[in-house]
């Protein structure tokens, strides 16, 4: 089997469906390729999506069922269970196009030991998608990004997968890619290997997830500066001394209320205004760095 796509999914169901009909979609040979995707606990309507998609599968499709253990958990689950020469991580809110698989594979024929990285188009829903052409506005500087991304299969199993200490948001396919690059393993970008990626407007409902999910990312960024203490990581992470400068003058000025008081009423579910959704981003910030320091102060 050349291919293995691989996702992990949590409380996606209204996504899944769509996503995993995709992955089915595709115009390499069906036994070519597989499907396998880890359900790490969601306690929503995705066992019945998966009972639905079993019905449709035109390719092999396995299915690990585990208790919530976060993404790290899930992604060794999966490399574990793949027959593929390849495997191809992509996230349950991204939807590849049909020749997904196809333009991995053919990128893989002309560089067998790299890392092929694939495009994605941000999109606020599923249903009015533009046009499949990859731009630079789209571009990730990430050298590894599980969003959309492929490494033989054998070279995952070789670094031993993702390191499953980082049990909070954030930096687990960081980790994973800087193991990679300082193992040698080079990267190769093909803007055909393109996939949707769900990325909705934020409402004032999820300002307060932002926060929480930007102090996580915090505490997970200087697990990875522990682990990685290198100028890549310092610089990816802002745990140096120009961006820690900067935000400490901000949190002097209490920058954080005034990005509070940009937001309005969060009492009710709305939508973000231009100048609230800046403010809603800058206040993600504020967290991420003053959690930064607090988690550097409690590692010492």
């Amino acid at each position: 089997m050349r291919a293995t796509i691989q996702l992990c999914t949590y409380n996606r169901a209204a996504l899944l469906e769509r996503v995993l009909d995709a992955c089915f979609e595709q115009t390499v040979p069906s036994e070519s390729y597989e499907v396998v995707l880890v359900n790490d606990g969601s306690p929503d309507h995705t066992p019945e999506v998966i009972a639905r998609a079993r019905t449709r599968a035109t390719c092999r499709f396995d299915v690990i069922e585990q208790q919530n253990s976060g993404l790290a958990k899930g992604r060794n689950a999966g490399i574990a269970r793949a027959q593929g020469e390849r495997i191809i991580f992509i996230d349950d809110d991204v939807l590849p196009l049909p020749n997904f698989v196809e333009e991995h594979l053919r990128s893989h024929d002309a560089h067998p030991k790299s890392i092929v990285r694939g495009g994605a188009i941000n999109v606020e829903s599923f249903d009015d998608l533009p046009p499949p052409v990859w731009s630079i506005k789209d571009y990730s500087g990430n050298f590894f990004w599980t969003t959309n991304v492929s490494v033989p299969l054998a070279t995952m199993r070789a670094i031993g997968g993702f390191n499953e200490s980082f049990s909070e948001y954030g930096w687990e396919d960081i980790d994973v890619g800087l193991r990679l690059r300082f193992g040698g393993v080079r990267a190769v970008f093909n803007k055909h290997a393109l996939a949707y990626h769900y990325k909705p407007r934020p409402r004032s409902g999820n300002v307060e997830k932002m926060v929480k999910q930007a102090r996580a990312q915090a505490r997970t960024a200087v697990q990875l500066a522990h682990i990685h203490p290198h100028w890549r990581t310092y610089l990816a992470t802002g745990l140096n001394p120009v961006q820690r400068a900067y935000h400490a003058v901000l949190r002097g000025r209490r920058y954080a209320d005034t990005c509070r008081a940009g937001l309005g009423d969060l009492s009710t579910d709305r939508a973000l205004s231009n100048r609230e959704l800046r403010a809603a981003r800058a206040l993600a910030s504020e967290a991420y760095f003053d959690e930064l320091e607090s988690a550097l102060h409690a590692a010492r």
